[in-house]
Parts: structure tokens; C-alpha cells; sequence
């Protein structure tokens, strides 16, 4: 049965080595990737180690099989309310309690003040042997990546080598976001100091009573997600358009009921379960608002059910705290030009941070301290 498209980055990190018809091809399947489904594998088995991704799994295992006391030692009461560990079922999604506990981690930020919203101090674990040294590599890492991501997905060579190298895909109109030098260059300036968040969770497997999900029904807020997980199948699901599901010969995941948030969209729920030297890699709402509605950010949830304790490290590549996102001019130039009708109400200016702040205030339980909340 098919599944998301799987996607190598491998022409952009090896650029030396690659031809420009192997780095259009990519751009080309991210686009696509993109614009349908918001979801697909990227491949970065030229970029990370298996052995990378091996010790970030083993680290994260040491640091939840501690006693809940140690644990609680970089509880996020300590700082800004984002920023450390949570526990089971103090991370809510929807209203409900989501069934696992988390560590966060935020970019830095100047002169840090636990007292402002997700102005705070990361906290670290110290009864886990390099287990911050290990992470702060990974994190630099993911970086790199998002940037080579953006560049794969802007593509901003001239029409006449698309027209030459794939003709069908530059008749199509579909020649990325096809944007110049400069708007490039502009674009990197909202995202080269990103306010990136590092996440590691923990999933024991959803008590049948549970009402909820092991985290529900959500898009992700800013521009790149990059999920590490570990081999566990069938927990996390991504919500498809029925009629794209059909054309791709993908399966239901399940039959449980559809979130409050689709209503009564014409979709179903597929597996993304995890392949060998891929992270999953999905768009964020900012993306949405930069290309107009042309990528669409893609509802996700994780139901575990399994026998196992699943972890799950997901990467989120974000715009600059202070950006101010809002549609690009190339966007609006292709839209305009297939006379595509666009409710521009909808993709208003934001400035990233304010936003940020607007969707984190519900978050966490209302166990956590009031004065803490945002």
C-alpha cells in the first residue's frame, strides 16, 4: 500500500558531488510533497548517522526511566512554563490531556526572564550522562537542515533551465515558490535566527480508559517539522482528503471519529509510521501564510496502543521570533497569474513571536501555576 513520498535530501548536502538535474528533481518532489499533502519522508541519511540517532533515542530512554522526583527537577514551574519537563498528561491538545511527558527546549534568548512569556532558561538533565552535549549537536544539526530545506524549496534558478531540464513540470506552473536571488535573500533574513523548539517525548502505550489521545488532533505553528522516532508502527497519523488518499492507494488508518477540527471534511487518517534514515518532515502554519494557502499544514495526531514506551523527538524549524510573515511576492505572482481566487482574510500579516505566544497560553494543564501561564 503507498504512503507519504519519500524524499532524499541528499543532492543539496552533497552538492559538490550532485548535478543540477538531481537538485531540480528534489525541489521538484518537495513541492509537490508540499502542496499535496504537507506531509513526506525526507531522507537524511547523507546528513545524520545512525548511530547519531541511535544515542539521541538511548538518552532520552535514560532520562524517562528516572524516578518521577528527578524528573520533576526541570519541571517547567521552575521557569517560563515552556521550557523544561512535563508529565504525563500535563501537555494538553484540544481541551483534553494528552497521554505522555515531554521535555522543551527553546532557542536561547537575550537577557532571559522566567517571569516573560517563553523568555526563560532551558533546563537539563544532569543524571543523564552527555545527554546535553548530545542534544545541542543534534539541534545545530536540524538547523543546517531547515536552512537546506528552505533553498531546496524556494528553487530560484532561471525559467529557461526548467524549461530545458523538466519541461512538464515548468508548463505546469509548479517550478517551486520560483523565487528570485533577492527574494530569497530576504525570506533567509526571517528565518536565519530561528526561534527553533527541540522537543522529546514520551509515549506509554493509551490506558483503554483514557479519554484522549497520546497527543491529539494538531497542526504544527511555524515552517519545518523534522520527527525523529523511534521504530514504534501505527501511532502517529496524518489526516489525508479522502479524494488524495484514493488517488495514492492509501489506507484508513483506523475508524475512530474524525476531531472537532475537520467537521465533517472528506478525509481519512493514514500511518506514517517510521522508515530507516528518514525523519518525517511536515509544514508548519507559517508556511501556509508564506505561500498563501499553497502549502497547507496538515492535521497529526499520535494514538499508541502498542506494548511499548514510544519515543518521539521531533524538531521544529521556526521563523525568527520578531519575523513578520506574510505571502510571498512570488506566491502572489504565480496565484495572480492562474487567476487563482485566494481570500486574502485569511492570510493576514503575523509577527512569528506574537503568534507563538497566542497558541502556547493552552497548552498545559491548568495544574500549572497561573502566574506562569502566558
Amino acid at each position: 500500500m503507498a504512503t507519504l513520498p519519500v524524499i532524499s535530501i541528499s543532492p543539496y548536502v552533497l552538492k559538490e558531488t550532485s548535478t543540477e538535474r538531481e537538485r531540480l528533481a528534489t525541489s521538484e518532489a518537495l513541492h509537490k510533497a508540499c502542496r499535496d499533502f504537507g506531509f513526506f519522508y525526507l531522507d537524511i541519511s547523507s546528513f545524520a548517522s545512525d548511530a547519531e540517532m541511535n544515542d539521541l533515542m538511548g538518552l532520552a530512554r535514560k532520562f524517562f526511566a528516572l524516578p518521577q522526583k528527578r524528573k520533576d527537577l526541570i519541571s517547567i514551574r521552575n521557569e517560563d512554563s515552556v521550557r523544561g519537563y512535563q508529565r504525563l498528561k500535563e501537555n494538553v491538545t484540544g481541551g483534553k490531556a494528552d497521554n505522555h511527558e515531554a521535555i522543551d527546549l527553546y532557542a536561547p534568548v537575550d537577557n532571559p526572564d522566567k517571569t516573560k512569556p517563553l523568555w526563560g532558561t532551558n533546563q537539563w538533565p544532569s543524571d543523564v550522562k552527555y545527554f546535553r552535549s548530545t542534544y545541542e549537536a543534534w539541534i545545530e544539526k536540524m538547523k543546517v537542515l531547515g536552512m537546506i530545506v528552505m533553498e531546496a524549496s524556494v528553487l530560484f534558478a532561471s525559467p529557461p533551465l526548467y524549461q530545458v531540464l523538466i519541461p512538464s513540470f515548468f508548463q505546469s506552473m509548479a517550478i517551486g515558490l520560483g523565487m528570485t536571488p533577492d527574494e530569497w535573500e530576504g525570506l533567509k533574513g526571517c528565518v536565519d535566527h530561528s526561534f527553533w523548539v527541540m522537543r522529546i517525548i514520551g509515549y506509554p502505550p493509551l490506558p483503554d480508559d483514557h479519554d484522549g489521545f497520546s497527543c491529539g488532533a494538531h497542526k504544527d505553528y511555524g515552517c519545518l517539522t523534522f520527527l525523529l522516532a523511534d521504530p514504534t508502527q501505527d501511532a502517529l497519523q496524518v489526516f489525508v482528503p479522502r479524494s488524495l488518499a484514493a488517488a495514492n492507494q492509501m489506507a484508513s488508518s483506523s475508524t475512530i471519529k474524525l476531531p472537532k477540527e475537520e467537521g465533517t471534511s472528506n478525509g481519512v487518517w493514514i500511518y506514517a509510521n517510521p522508515l530507516p534514515g528518514c525523519v518525517v518532515c511536515n509544514i508548519g502554519e507559517m508556511w501556509e501564510v508564506w505561500t498563501r494557502g499553497m502549502y497547507k499544514s496538515t492535521l497529526h495526531r499520535v494514538i499508541h496502543r502498542g506494548n511499548n514506551y514510544r519515543v518521539s523527538l521531533p524538531f521544529f524549524f521556526e521563523p525568527n521570533f520578531d519575523a513578520l510573515v506574510k505571502p510571498l511576492a512570488a506566491v502572489v505572482r504565480a496565484q495572480e497569474a492562474s487567476g487563482e481566487k485566494i481570500d486574502n482574510d485569511i492570510y493576514t500579516p503575523v509577527v512569528y513571536g506574537e503568534f507563538l505566544k497566542s497558541k502556547v497560553t493552552n497548552n498545559f494543564s491548568e495544574t500549572t501555576p497561573a502566574t506562569a501561564r502566558l
